[in-house]
């Protein structure tokens, strides 16, 4: 673990493998832990306010799970991923652990990645990725139980990005785990689960665990605290493409740096200003805080890609620096002479 940030552990595999099983398991022996859950899963198992009502800790509380509903999380990090975690950032209540359920659509190198961004990295470290196997579908020639529904979902998914088959999407979830469960092990006898379990070792990495589980029954402490630090080792978990040679990013791919501005006498003109800069495909997002003059609040600004918002969130505080000063954050080589001026008009 690493000393002051929060551990995050990201959960994968495929619709009906287990994972909101495991999830409710998790919660419901999580020892005085407080858990928060950003659910991507679609479909009607997904996980929503009902898995809280079984936790049986006082802990427990419904403003803990967030789900994002907009499309697989892989292809909508910037939009809603990255907001989401903030969010949770800076809650007055501390979280002492998060759990990111992935649709079984998502590709769970990008999302690492996004644990890489500034705003992200000094306060959030990915603890483990647990990839859930449905071992009974394995042993039957499948990899989930259903596929047919898993190819809807992708069909259903307007912001779906990527047109992995379903077999480049389980290596790509092995490739990253830090541990794989194979779950419905019941259903399976000896000479089954020996040959599953000898086919997904195959084809992990050296140094993955493999566990065993029924019905999603594991010991938290075999699943939390795993402390793999996965996002400074995205190299070592490479994607079905990234390993083809196709083009790839890692963190050292984004930069940040702040704009100071004079005092704002025109919102709308400052909004016009940052509205074309952003157009800009290599800035990811752009946040800060900026003085108009004649108001007694700070102007909160943010934009993720081509969107902004504003809006006056509190009033100054006596004696507190009344800046302007805007976050750029972007792509490495993108311009920052020239997206500093543009925003200085």
């Amino acid at each position: 673990m690493i000393p002051g940030k929060i551990p995050a552990t990201i959960i994968t595999g495929f619709l009906g493998a287990g994972k909101t099983t495991l999830i409710r398991h998790m919660l419901e022996n999580a020892n005085g832990r407080r858990i928060a859950l950003i659910i991507n899963e679609f479909g009607d198992v997904g996980v929503d306010g009902e898995v809280l009502k079984g936790c049986g800790d006082a802990l427990c509380k419904e403003e803990d799970v967030i789900e994002l509903a907009n499309g697989c999380i892989c292809c909508t990090v910037a939009d809603d991923f990255v907001p989401t975690m903030k969010k949770l950032m800076d809650r007055t209540t501390p979280i002492d652990h998060i759990v990111i359920e992935t649709s079984g659509l998502a590709l769970p190198q990008p999302l690492i990645r996004a644990f890489n961004w500034p705003e992200i990295s000094a306060r959030v470290t990915v603890d483990g990725v647990v990839t859930v196997v449905d071992a009974k579908a394995l042993a039957e020639g499948r990899y989930a139980d259903d596929e047919a529904t898993i190819q809807a979902m992708r069909q259903a998914d307007p912001k779906l990005e990527h047109e992995n088959p379903i077999e480049e999407l389980f290596e790509d979830q092995l490739n990253c785990a830090d541990m794989v469960i194979l779950n419905k092990t019941d259903l399976l006898d000896d000479e089954e689960t020996l040959d599953v379990t000898a086919d997904i070792e195959g084809q992990i990495r050296k140094g993955t665990r493999i566990l065993l589980s029924e019905h999603g029954k594991l010991d938290i402490k075999a699943l939390l605290g795993l402390g793999s630090a996965a996002e400074g080792d995205i190299g070592n978990r490479q994607s079905h493409h990234e390993m083809e040679g196709e083009e790839q990013h890692d963190h050292d791919d984004f930069i940040s740096f702040t704009v100071a501005l004079p005092d704002v006498k025109d919102r709308g003109a400052l909004q016009k200003r940052i509205t074309e800069v952003i157009a800009d495909s290599t800035i990811l997002r752009l946040k800060g805080f900026a003085n108009v003059v004649g108001s007694s609040s700070r102007l909160l600004i943010q934009a993720v890609g081509p969107r902004m918002n504003s809006y006056f969130d509190r009033p100054w505080k006596s004696g507190e620096n009344r800046a302007t000063r805007l976050v750029v954050i972007g792509v490495k080589g993108m311009d920052q002479q020239a997206i500093t001026a543009a925003l200085q008009g």
